[in-house]
């Protein structure tokens, strides 16, 4: 009878951490890819250079990024769920706070509130889903967390196009901002109650139950962060750029949030796609078709029409998130067992490090040539990553079942 009991409370813990983990995941990532859909405002707003639009989500995500280690300690001393709440509450904060602003100071100091939220969800709430299912499930499981996130992706920036049609953007930003402290309030009562004894044992068992990596040379991890690094540059340069790129289409502020969806749709199929690409032609291979069609791609995007470029949007979103599926879930084929959890927080750190200095170089770029221009470099910065890959090529001679992200 009690096994029955535990058993019952095991699969209702399961359901909650899942529930909160993918709506924190959804919510989170949905306000980071907002600043998408703001960003041609607030340059009309406050009269912004492309270096200081890039300075904005620069802010927001290097914040988010140099932050998520300091949550995770946090989180282990306060418990998951008040810090994972209180990181929703300040994200929203921030996005109220935005609403608010009255100049780009004001602006800068809201999204440096909204990154220091947003830090807590990955190492948490990932955290939480790991401890609540073990083995194999622990794989499905995160699986379908990272989909969550894709789904915020998707809707908020969307969400938030069709709103500013029927009320300004300040009313929009502080009503969806508002969202995230009831968000708080829902973490704080349906998360489940981890203990620390509980914990250890099993990450202690997760651990020991790991498969043994196959030998790589010292070089390969460094090198495949390397590619990361480029890789997350060139895909957050884009993003800050689209939205201007088709502005000057024509492009209305409900066309650049379906075009936005676009991306993001394809982005999450990407996971899909080259998870089979790379299990049928290896990681390498597949890094190769990827960054080639995203070059391809954007030099396609930029002399199109409008209606074109929302054919073009979902197969690069393919190639833009496919590769940094791949090559995070490559990183347990290098690593040794013991040291993961230190390389995907450096992967993490690197990749989203270099996805907030990216926006301020490129957007320096685009004030000195053109945006054009500025997409250009942004795009041919991906052929880089092409001699990375075949120097790392060695590492992967044996055969690999690549695991996405």
């Amino acid at each position: 009878m009690t096994a029955v009991a535990d058993s019952g409370a095991t699969r209702r813990d399961e359901k909650r951490t899942m529930s909160v983990a993918s709506g924190a995941h959804a919510l989170h990532d949905g306000y980071t890819d907002l600043i998408y859909v703001m960003l041609p405002v607030w340059q009309a707003e406050f009269g912004l250079t492309y270096a200081a639009v890039g300075a904005l989500r620069g802010l927001f995500a290097g914040t988010m990024a140099s932050l998520q280690i300091p949550a995770g300690h946090l989180s282990e001393r306060y418990g998951a769920a008040m810090i994972l709440a209180g990181g929703t509450a300040l994200t929203g904060l921030g996005y109220c706070l935005a609403g608010l602003s009255g100049g780009f100071v004001a602006l800068l100091v809201a999204l440096l509130i909204g990154g220091l939220g947003a830090s807590t969800q990955h190492p948490i709430a990932s955290a939480l889903v790991a401890r609540a299912f073990s083995g194999p499930r622990s794989l499905k499981a995160l699986g379908g967390y990272n989909f969550a996130g894709d789904i915020g992706k998707m809707t908020v920036p969307a969400l938030a196009a069709l709103m500013m049609t029927v009320m300004p953007w300040r009313p929009t930003v502080i009503a969806l901002g508002a969202v995230g402290f009831i968000a708080a309030i829902l973490i704080l009562i349906v998360t489940p109650r981890y203990g620390p004894v509980a914990i250890a044992a099993k990450t202690t068992g997760d651990d020991s139950a790991t498969a043994v990596a196959p030998k790589a040379p010292r070089y390969a991890f460094p090198t495949l962060l390397s590619i990361g690094v480029i890789d997350s540059a060139t895909r957050m340069g884009f993003l800050t750029f689209l939205p201007f790129i088709l502005t000057a289409k024509g492009a209305s502020l409900p066309s650049i949030g379906l075009a936005l969806t676009l991306v993001f749709a394809g982005g999450a199929a990407g996971k899909l796609i080259c998870a089979f690409l790379g299990a049928r032609i290896g990681i390498i291979n597949t890094v190769f078709v990827t960054e080639v069609l995203t070059l391809a791609l954007i030099l396609a995007l930029l002399p199109s029409s409008l209606e074109v470029a929302f054919v073009i949007l979902p197969v690069l979103g393919v190639m833009l998130n496919g590769t940094s599926s791949v090559l995070y879930g490559s990183v347990p084929e290098l690593v040794a067992p013991e040291r993961r959890a230190r390389a995907f927080g450096q992967f993490y750190t690197g990749t989203i490090g270099a996805g907030a200095i990216a926006p301020i170089i490129y957007g320096f770029i685009g004030d000195r040539i053109g945006l054009t221009g500025g997409m250009i470099i942004v795009g041919t910065m991906v052929l880089v990553t092409l001699p990375l890959a075949f120097a790392l090529r060695p590492a992967f001679a044996q055969p690999q079942s690549p695991t996405t992200a």
